[in-house]
């Protein structure tokens, strides 16, 4: 049987490799598109966590999806929360979500109190020393033409910036300015986006959450916690991620079912005099099913490797290209992609083997 179906597959090459190549781009952008999807939202969870606080504070009606929600409270307010007892650090900071070559946040910060959030491990440079300095991670400076150096210079929102440092990754932004620099370019001076704050203890979070409550103009004010902001940051609750996610599946899915499907289909036609001489033979309705079932197995296991191959291809690419792509490939997605691909062809098999086995062998053995 086996002879029989690995023979009927070579002896339609073309055919063969279309169907390996479908259910092969089934698995591509199965696994691509949520290792983008969980990549980013990873990466942007190491990164929060990254930043050394422990409590983040904005003001009500503001998004806890940073860049989005503009500067719209003093950012004096730090003065007052850095007052507050169990309250050792805090940190005005402003987020602007721009439009270039990608979309990416900017950190407005004042590098003191920033910093003593966590200490920046700067590379090379140092800290800001002039209103137009920026300070990068490594991965964007890696990202650059030639990557980038302390020296050179950027575009950020229309205006040429100096690059005074490079730091290691995963401090929050990936690209920093002086506070008052952003306000100024965002045409909101004096403000901030939101406050972190650093704790002499965790365990005091509820007491200092209830005494900015307390605080005269700021009941309404927003508290949470750096692992509650985390936990937030999932392709659930990201607006449009998971049914973009659950789309590009469910076309996935399609794509591999109906050339499958419209593969067998022709095949079945093509081989009814075969068919019917088995069935002269003595093979049983079960036999023929199972021989074509078995021969869409083989096709989707090989197209299966095939995608998987691929998809690591793939992410070499995009994070040569692109470096501030994350690109994590799981074992989860993985095997997810494996038994949709597996079952989509299958189901698509399904209405060719019922016909192969349907056929009368009087009728298929006269059949020219």
């Amino acid at each position: 049987m086996n002879k029989l179906i690995f023979g009927n597959l070579v002896y339609r090459p073309l055919r063969s490799l279309l169907s390996l190549t479908a259910v092969a781009i089934e698995v591509v952008m199965i696994i691509s598109v949520t290792a983008i999807m969980l990549g980013f939202s990873n990466d942007s969870k190491a990164r929060t966590n990254g930043i050394g606080a422990d409590l983040m504070v904005r003001p009500a009606n503001t998004s806890f999806m940073v860049g989005v929600s503009g500067a719209p409270v003093s950012a004096k307010v730090a003065n007052v929360l850095a007052g507050l007892p169990h309250v050792t650090v805090a940190a005005p900071v402003t987020v602007q979500l721009t439009v270039g070559k990608s979309l990416e946040n900017i950190f407005g910060i004042d590098y003191e109190s920033f910093n003593a959030l966590k200490p920046f491990v700067f590379l090379s440079g140092g800290p800001f020393q002039h209103p137009f300095d920026v300070i990068v991670d490594d991965v964007e400076a890696r990202s650059g033409k030639g990557a980038y150096k302390v020296g050179d210079e950027i575009s950020i929102m229309n205006h040429q910036f100096r690059i005074c440092g490079v730091v290691e990754h995963g401090k929050g932004g990936r690209k920093f300015i002086p506070l008052t620099t952003l306000d100024q370019l965002m045409g909101s001076e004096g403000k901030a986006s939101f406050f972190y704050l650093k704790l002499d203890q965790m365990s005091n979070a509820a007491l200092v959450e209830q005494e900015i409550h307390n605080t005269p103009g700021m009941k309404g004010y927003q508290v949470q916690t750096i692992q509650e902001i985390v936990s937030q940051v999932t392709p659930e609750r990201l607006p449009g991620v998971a049914p973009a996610i659950n789309t590009v599946i469910g076309i996935a899915c399609i794509i591999g079912f109906l050339v499958i499907f419209q593969s067998m289909y022709l095949a079945v036609m093509e081989r009814t005099r075969e068919i019917g001489v088995l069935k002269a033979l003595g093979a049983s309705k079960p036999y023929i099913v199972s021989a074509i079932l078995r021969e869409t197995g083989m096709l989707a296991v090989g197209g299966i490797v095939l995608g998987i191959l691929l998809s690591y291809v793939a992410r070499a690419v995009v994070t040569s290209r692109f470096p501030t792509i994350a690109f994590p490939i799981t074992a989860h997605w993985i095997l997810w992609a494996t038994i949709l691909s597996l079952v989509s062809a299958l189901i698509g098999a399904i209405y060719p083997a019922y016909k192969a086995a349907r056929k009368d062998p009087i009728d298929a053995l006269a059949y020219e």
